[in-house]
């Protein structure tokens, strides 16, 4: 094992007071992540981490064959507007995904937009877009550097020029484009001071209209309640025209309100649904009737009429009842209801006629999921004919499909061809037991030919939060992981969204401890059942899982062999403090109450670290412009490790540069991360990779 002298980390004298407990916060400095000391320390530690990488030997080989296996042609779903099909296409090894425009679903068409040319490293990412009603108009956002900052930018779709006007300052917003298509409204916050863009705390945001050929200072103020600073809008126009819709989030809480404008009479926004006590989706209207997707008394979801005439809740009427499943999201197409369910933690599709008579399911290929990345689940209009949609599994590339209604057929339209043979590996679901019983589902993808002798470096992920649902999706990262030869495992744990809002309680606030019991549930079944042993089981989670992953290896340093926290909330003292994080209190709770103060207290990751404990190998990971998890998280945690290890085990960071939260990074960069993460276990793990010949 190589012997690291670790950069010096000082310490400051920095103690809060937290309701008569003094806690110190000896890291301090490095919050600042833009101050000279700290990028000093951000220097010399990535000099000390690509120094232990440089020397593994399987470091570069794992770069080729991850570049070999990422450089394959792909496609994702199809979206009909007016009399064109937009789709985006990556040629394999592309940083960013490309948009193309067609006149027909089958045709090769032309790039519309392409993000790769906004910038030399492909740091320039396409963050958000929206295509007018007549197809004729893109709105698109672009971000820098991985920051959750975004840029519009309006294209015409005919000339692939764009108009001179650009709009500054939006973030976790859309374009919701108006049935004219002169414009479009969108959400903006004030101009954060220079010294403060990626770290100042996001309130305030306020919905605008904006028009097409005009400054963005001449933008129509919408809606604002400087009243309530932490709501946030989703403005949507419905699909008449008639209405403007907006749910109102504060912060990451489920809940939401819901408010409308009525568009032809430019009346007032009218307060539908004023308070927050259950979950709201919008999912279209007939005249007055507006359909919603609802968590309201039913916590594993239904589907609700409200007529605006009689908005009063008595006059609700339930047009798909509660069932088993969890359902997860609604779409009209073809004057249908197309609901994706929730079963076990795969998903399942079911169509309804719009009175809820159920109409029959869509058959998948098999145990998997149609809903990727944010938002992109089914595609189609409802005047139209047909549906595209994706499906994918561990197992199974990200494939394209289009549904005939008529017929009741799905054909596939794009598989991609993948280097790389699937079919010595099965997926299988198992289920461990928490420390209060409660069954943990979790999945594992393998060789059939698996030998149970504790001997298989095993990769256990999990997430645990925020209504987020883990099921089986496609990444070519894993199939990197496979072949290598390892186990892959994910755990489906409480706080997500697998069972409804139930499940997603039973991991908040005072519950965030079931969280990380049932993370270590599953990590001892893998144990148990010979798959592999602690020196051979590695943990990773990303955002709220690098939450978990520091929690579960600062309360059971003996069980892992090694740990990847990635862009982790590490500080749950302060995490509210920063940009968006104050949004988070909905499921974590906050410092500024006493009994919520306790209850972070007893899991924080940077203040459960304990000096002269022998702590797993780790390797933190996370970007100098996160603004999302503002990266001083893991520098703090990464540095009172190092100070705290009294093992032989490496405690790294890797600090990415020019990157934000993970979102829109570049292929290449995102190869040159995996390839160093996976370098770090196969030297922590002790794996032995299999000649490159065969």
């Amino acid at each position: 094992m190589q012997k690291i002298d670790y950069p010096k980390s000082p310490t400051g004298t920095q103690v809060d007071n937290y309701h008569g407990t003094p806690i110190a916060d000896p890291y301090r400095w490095l919050e600042d992540v833009d101050a000279p000391e700290t990028l000093e320390w951000i220097k010399n530690q990535n000099e000390v981490t690509f120094k232990y990488l440089a020397q593994i030997p399987a470091r570069d080989r794992l770069r080729k064959r991850l570049t070999e296996l990422w450089d394959y042609p792909r496609a994702m779903t199809i979206h009909h507007r007016g009399q064109r099909y937009f789709q985006f296409r990556n040629s394999g090894l592309q940083n960013q995904d490309a948009m193309y425009v067609m006149g027909d679903p089958l045709d090769p068409g032309h790039v519309l937009l392409d993000p790769n040319a906004l910038s030399e490293d492909g740091t320039v990412a396409l963050n958000s877009w929206s295509v007018s009603e007549d197809g004729n108009w893109l709105a698109y956002a672009v971000s820098v550097s991985g920051s959750d900052w975004m840029e519009w930018h309006i294209r015409s779709v005919s000339s692939g020029d764009d108009l001179p006007e650009k709009l500054e300052w939006s973030k976790f917003s859309g374009a919701a484009w108006v049935h004219d298509n002169s414009g479009f409204y969108y959400c903006r916050y004030a101009a954060p001071a220079e010294e403060e863009v990626y770290q100042e705390a996001n309130y305030n945001q306020t919905v605008y209209f904006h028009r097409l050929l005009t400054e963005q200072n001449a933008d129509e103020l919408v809606y604002s309640r400087l009243d309530q600073p932490e709501w946030g809008f989703y403005p949507e126009v419905s699909k008449d025209g008639h209405f403007l819709v907006m749910s109102v989030s504060q912060g990451t809480d489920t809940r939401n309100r819901l408010f409308y404008k009525d568009l032809q009479r430019d009346g007032k926004v009218i307060e539908l649904i004023p308070d927050l006590e259950a979950a709201y989706f919008f999912i279209g209207s007939d005249e007055n009737i507006f359909y919603f997707q609802t968590d309201c008394n039913t916590p594993k979801g239904s589907l609700l009429a409200i007529d605006l005439n009689h908005p009063e809740p008595s006059q609700w009427k339930t047009l798909i009842p509660e069932g088993a499943d969890t359902l997860e999201s609604v779409t009209i197409i073809h004057d249908q209801f197309v609901a994706v369910y929730l079963h076990d933690a795969h998903e399942l599709l079911k169509r309804f006629a719009l009175d809820g008579t159920p109409l029959g399911e869509i058959q998948l290929p098999t145990i998997g999921s149609v809903s990727y990345g944010y938002g992109l689940t089914l595609a189609g209009r409802r005047e139209d004919k047909e549906m595209f949609y994706l499906f994918h599994s561990f197992a199974h590339p990200v494939t394209v499909f289009r549904y005939d209604f008529e017929s009741d057929i799905s054909e596939i339209i794009f598989k991609p061809a993948i280097p790389f043979d699937f079919s010595p590996f099965v997926t299988r679901q198992v289920f461990a037991t928490s420390k209060d019983g409660t069954k943990i589902p979790m999945f594992l993808v393998h060789r059939a030919d698996l030998k149970l002798d504790s001997q298989n470096p095993t990769l256990l992920y999990g997430y645990g939060g925020f209504n987020n649902p883990q099921t089986p999706t496609f990444s070519i990262s894993r199939v990197a992981w496979l072949d290598m030869g390892g186990v892959y495992a994910v755990a489906v744990l409480r706080g997500g969204g697998e069972y409804g809002e139930e499940w997603h309680k039973g991991g908040m606030i005072h519950n965030k401890q079931n969280v990380f019991d049932d993370f270590i549930a599953c990590a001892e079944w893998l144990i148990a059942q010979k798959i592999c042993s602690t020196p051979k089981l590695a943990i990773e989670g990303r955002s709220n899982g690098g939450l978990l992953v520091g929690a579960c290896m600062t309360q059971r340093p003996d069980l892992f062999g090694a740990c990847l926290p990635i862009v982790g909330v590490m500080d749950m003292l302060r995490f509210h403090k920063f940009t968006i994080g104050w949004g988070w209190v909905s499921d974590y709770g906050s410092s500024d109450d006493a009994e919520e103060f306790n209850s972070l207290l007893a899991y924080s990751p940077y203040h459960n670290l304990k000096p002269g404990t022998k702590y797993p190998a780790t390797l933190v990971t996370t970007g100098d412009h996160d603004d999302r998890v503002v990266p001083g998280h893991s520098f703090k945690f990464a540095a009172r490790l190092q100070a705290c290890q009294a093992g032989e085990a490496p405690t790294l960071i890797r600090v990415q540069t020019k990157a934000g939260h993970g979102p829109g990074k570049p292929t290449a960069i995102l190869i040159h991360e995996l390839a160093d993460i996976y370098s770090f276990l196969v030297e922590n793990l002790g794996m032995e990779l299999k000649p490159q010949n065969d």
